[in-house]
């Protein structure tokens, strides 16, 4: 009887242990500590390329590797810290806009890194001013 009431109490008490899950924090991920993820140029002149440098610092314990800056348009390209950043280190993200087309602009640059969710998306934003086109005078 007493070996009886021994298996219960080990079956009862390994039972409990199924089920429950203990979530690890996730060391393997790095984070980013952005001074900005969003930049306004303001009013910029047609023709005239304008960038910006988004820095950020790797806050995490593990290095924190950039694979890809990639722009929501053919209008901006992207530079980025190549190299792993080390904890506590920082690095950047350029974002050149060319300012061809005249008007206001709101262009992405999707950010993908060793991070939870994978991604971080920066904005640059801003309004092209057209060039005065020069009066026709008749001869």
């Amino acid at each position: 009887m007493k070996n009886l009431l021994a298996i219960a109490v080990l079956v009862f008490a390994a039972g409990k242990g199924i089920g429950q899950t203990v979530t690890a924090p996730k060391t393997d991920m790095a984070t980013f500590a952005w001074e900005t993820t969003t930049h306004e140029f303001g009013k910029v002149k047609q023709g005239t390329p304008v960038t910006y440098e988004f820095k950020f610092t790797n806050n995490s314990k593990v290095p924190l590797i950039i694979t890809n800056a990639a722009p929501s348009c053919g209008c901006t390209t992207p530079s980025w810290t190549r190299e792993p950043v080390m904890p506590g280190g920082q690095g950047h993200v350029k974002a050149t806009y060319n300012a061809a087309a005249a008007g206001i602009f709101d262009k992405t640059i999707t950010v993908s890194a060793n991070i939870d969710g994978g991604i971080v998306i920066l904005h640059i934003k801003g309004e092209v001013e057209a060039n005065a086109t020069p009066a026709v005078h008749p001869n």
